[in-house]
């Protein structure tokens, strides 16, 4: 059972670990307990979870802004005041690129949005594969995390009642997730089996054991648990190694609109501690790292061999095509 995580900052004894491990926090000299100053900086922070991790106090700094945002929203009369969301709302609020056409077997893939975006060829293989060899069918659309970080609850529930709506219709059993970030922001609240992408190749055997000399980059939500990466020891030959001191990759909390200077920094820091190659199993972590000049890839490319390396100069193209597939 895990610790009890605190929604108190007045549990904050100033120890200034949080700020230590925290680009955004060092950056404006606060600490999870200077709440005044975090409810003006709310839709700055990463959400990335790190200085719940090192809190001595146990205080969930990440439930506390999005607590923060999500109270802003309903104090006022028109929904998000934050400036700078426009084109993230208008793609994700009511997904855009949603398909699905094909999605009538029993089980169904649902990929996510980024992973489409940045390895269109290796998702396009393994949605062949899974319909050849077990009648799988793709569905295409967001779990709706993006407007759940910027405290929009009322649309993010819109958005999980209208997957499930779907699923009770059309009596769906088992939802097959590549993306870490859907697992984690689902949670238990679809009224469907939950699997894992390579749970579901290894009962099929499918895919191949791989030896790969590269870091781990650990995607944000999985980092205390890492519950992913025991559905990924079929699959491992070796024992690999876990990149350490780096707060994310620069896409969390939708921060990057007010903080570009600091997602920035992240893979900056990447390389100067000289990793030379990097592997994720999170589609966002190696797409947006790999945009910013990291060597990184997705454990798919490798345990399914297409060998691709992040498309990540169409990656918006890519993930429009998903609507026609």
């Amino acid at each position: 059972m895990g610790k009890i995580k605190h929604t108190d900052a007045s549990k904050c004894i100033n120890c200034h670990l949080c700020t230590k491990h925290c680009s955004f926090l060092t950056k404006y000299g606060i600490t999870i307990g200077d709440v005044d100053r975090l409810r003006e900086l709310k839709y700055s922070c990463f959400l990335c979870g790190e200085c719940t991790r090192v809190c001595p106090k146990d205080i969930d700094g990440r439930q506390i802004i999005l607590d923060m945002r999500t109270d802003e929203v309903n104090e006022g009369k028109y929904g998000l005041k934050q400036k700078g969301y426009g084109a993230l709302l208008l793609e994700k609020k009511n997904y855009i690129f949603r398909n699905y056409r094909s999605g009538k077997s029993k089980s169904l893939l649902f990929p996510g949005c980024n992973f489409p975006s940045y390895f269109p060829k290796t998702m396009a293989y393994l949605s062949k594969l899974l319909k050849d060899r077990a009648d799988i069918d793709t569905v295409y659309d967001c779990c709706g995390k993006p407007i759940a970080e910027l405290g929009l609850v009322k649309e993010e529930n819109k958005i999980i009642d209208r997957i499930n709506d779907y699923f009770t219709k059309h009596g769906i059993e088992e939802l097959i997730l590549l993306c870490p970030n859907c697992f984690y922001h689902f949670g238990d609240r679809l009224n469907v089996k939950i699997t894992v992408i390579y749970e579901k190749l290894a009962e099929l055997g499918l895919g191949n054991k791989i030896n790969v000399n590269s870091d781990i980059f650990l995607p944000c939500p999985d980092r205390e648990n890492k519950k992913w990466m025991e559905y990924l020891k079929p699959f491992l030959s070796e024992e690999m190694n876990f990149v350490k001191g780096i707060q994310c990759c620069g896409m969390g909390g939708c921060a990057i609109v007010k903080e570009r200077e600091l997602a920035d920094d992240m893979p900056k820091k990447l390389k100067e501690q000289g990793h030379e190659g990097l592997i994720s199993y999170c589609g966002t972590c190696a797409g947006t790292l790999s945009g910013r000049g990291c060597s990184m890839d997705h454990f798919l490319s490798h345990i399914l061999g297409t060998g691709e390396t992040a498309d990540y100069k169409h990656s918006w193209t890519n993930r429009a095509k998903t609507k026609f597939k």
